[in-house]
């Protein structure tokens, strides 16, 4: 797919992605961050012109953000509905639901094949941040989660990640991005939250599951409330490209 516009989304992440799926991210992406404003009206003739395709992915694309309430598909074309801090808050609630809920089914559960894999993707987060890598450090901060999540093997609690996957990822990507930046050294901090939350599914101590989750997610709506929430700095993240 040719695109006359630069891409913010990583091509790794979009390898197997169909045509309107792929714009769907780049949309996305540039919605969260603020370079596509609320109210800005999208249309299939432009964004078709843009990514060098034909409207039938265009129109898969905005389905999709229709379905994510990132646009309201009206005549006129697709309207930007944005994303508020609110809405940031609310998906880092159902995280934390989510998270909490998965936890003590591990408690239960035998822990130690998913201990050893969290502790490769760990190792996998420590590489990316050596080498100042903040798209695949954001890649292998999602896989470290979601694969705690897949851990208990419940249908219903994956289909509501997987819904509050597209958008969060373009939160953490472009978070990340900005913390790299301006925040490198917080890194050995956020590193040792994993190692908590390791060490809390390895041990099935409640106490540590309960510690690790609100170390984790006071830092996501707390410590770093503005680079998660502030779109100047969400902003600041979609210029991957600038030192």
């Amino acid at each position: 797919m040719a695109k006359h516009i630069e891409s913010m989304y990583p091509e790794k992440w979009l390898s197997r992605a169909s045509a309107g799926e792929k714009i769907a991210c780049e949309l996305r992406i540039s919605i969260v961050s603020g370079l596509i404003e609320n109210g800005t009206i999208l249309s299939e003739n432009k964004i078709a012109a843009d990514f060098s395709v034909s409207r039938s992915p265009v129109r898969e694309a905005l389905k999709i953000l229709g379905s994510e309430n990132m646009v309201r598909l009206e005549r006129m074309g697709a309207v930007v509905n944005g994303v508020t801090d609110r809405h940031i808050e609310e998906i880092y609630d159902v995280r934390l639901m989510i998270e909490s809920f998965v936890f003590e089914r591990l408690s239960k559960a035998d822990t130690v094949p998913l201990s050893n894999e969290l502790e490769k993707i760990f190792e996998m987060m420590k590489v990316a941040i050596k080498y100042g890598d903040a798209d695949e450090f954001s890649f292998q901060d999602i896989l470290f989660h979601e694969t705690i999540i897949k851990a208990i093997d419940h249908s219903y609690i994956l289909m509501i990640w997987n819904n509050l996957k597209p958008v969060m990822e373009s939160l953490i990507l472009l978070s990340m991005r900005v913390r790299f930046k301006e925040k490198y050294e917080d890194f050995a901090r956020v590193l040792a939250n994993h190692e908590l939350y390791i060490e809390a599914i390895r041990t099935k101590d409640r106490d540590l599951m309960i510690q690790s989750l609100h170390q984790n997610f006071d830092d996501v709506q707390g410590k770093v409330e503005d680079l998660w929430m502030s779109q100047r700095l969400l902003t600041k993240g979609a210029k991957k490209d600038e030192s």
